[in-house]
């Protein structure tokens, strides 16, 4: 069955027992194998214990198709369900998970991962098609996403956070949930379980030198303009291997900001009203700066650098061509524009 966002926590909090298999699949690969964790979890507690968890390969499940059915099949030798855990699963995988779904032997539950699968997907098609079977999608934190990870993670271990620091981190902290879990735990062992405010000062002191702060960074030159802080920054970007979609995607939501509060300001706000609107809120040492960006970006300007980056990110995708070379002409092009 294809499973719509607003049913995932249901099923993470309880699967069915009526299900088999289960495919979290899409972009955020840290989101994926946490999702997939947490419903293993509920048939086997201990992913490392090898009673009642297999993990065979994707090359062994290839050569040997009913090899996800005999261990589904199997007997945990220490009673329960039984876990089978395929990670990085793509159509290779279809013809054994075909035979499980198909299957009534066994009790156990197949839990797979794969990455960005396309709707063509044969394994795709395959459990969102099936009635016993799950596909469920993950893909990059929107800006409400990693608002609830930080203050969930923090209220677990007894802390809060100032409205700067949760603005700054929602703004740096990159799009794979793994990573974003990476930082927000080393603040944790940064500032101290149950030692009340995390502050921006916090905030920045842990998670100042992230890759996602240079995307942003990227944006913030764009946005303002400054080609030679761009190539810079690109040239950076290039030797560290940054995605160029998920510069183009970084770029895109400033922009979007700065479109609402411009859309705020065509309603009669005045900039600071406008800016003082938006969530996540602007943290205050950013305020200047988005302030001053406003005055040179009108409406129809912001609408057309949306419309390059949409297009830019589509080229990347159908092309062939290269994603880096898309992605810095669509960046210069708007920068240029902002001057």
């Amino acid at each position: 069955m294809k499973v719509k966002p607003a049913e995932i926590p249901s099923i993470l909090k309880s699967l069915s027992p009526n299900i088999r298999a289960v495919l979290v699949f899409g972009r955020d690969e840290g989101l994926a194998r946490e999702r997939a964790d947490i419903i293993s979890k509920q048939v086997a507690p201990d992913l490392s214990d090898p009673f009642q968890v297999a993990k065979p390969s994707t090359a062994e499940i290839k050569d040997t198709p009913s090899l996800l059915l005999d261990e589904v099949s199997a007997i945990s030798m220490m009673g329960g369900r039984r876990l089978v855990r395929v990670d990085g699963a793509g159509n290779e995988t279809t013809p054994a998970a075909k035979l499980v779904l198909e299957s009534e032997m066994g009790d156990g539950l197949l839990v797979m991962t794969g990455g960005d699968l396309k709707g063509t997907s044969s394994l795709r098609k395959l459990l969102e098609g099936a009635k016993n079977g799950l596909a469920i999608p993950c893909y990059e934190d929107s800006t409400q996403d990693l608002m609830g990870l930080i203050h969930t993670m923090l209220s677990e271990v007894g802390l809060g956070a100032t409205q700067d620091a949760v603005s700054y981190l929602v703004e740096n902290l990159g799009s794979d949930r793994m990573v974003s879990r990476g930082e927000i735990e080393k603040l944790i062992i940064y500032k101290g379980t149950g030692t009340g405010q995390v502050t921006l000062a916090d905030a920045e002191a842990c998670v100042g030198d992230t890759a996602a702060l240079g995307i942003n960074q990227i944006a913030e030159a764009v946005t303002g303009g400054d080609l030679v802080r761009l190539e810079k920054l690109m040239e950076r970007a290039r030797t560290s291997g940054e995605n160029a979609i998920a510069i183009l995607r970084t770029l895109q939501n400033r922009v979007m900001r700065l479109h609402l509060a411009r859309g705020f300001m065509d309603q009669g706000m005045s900039v600071g009203e406008a800016v003082g609107k938006l969530r996540p809120p602007v943290f205050f040492s950013e305020k200047p700066r988005f302030q001053q960006e406003l005055s040179r970006w009108p409406t129809k300007k912001l609408e057309r650098a949306l419309e390059i980056l949409m297009e830019a990110e589509l080229d990347c995708k159908t092309t062939g061509n290269p994603a880096d070379v898309i992605c810095a002409r669509a960046l210069l092009s708007i920068a240029k524009a902002a001057r």
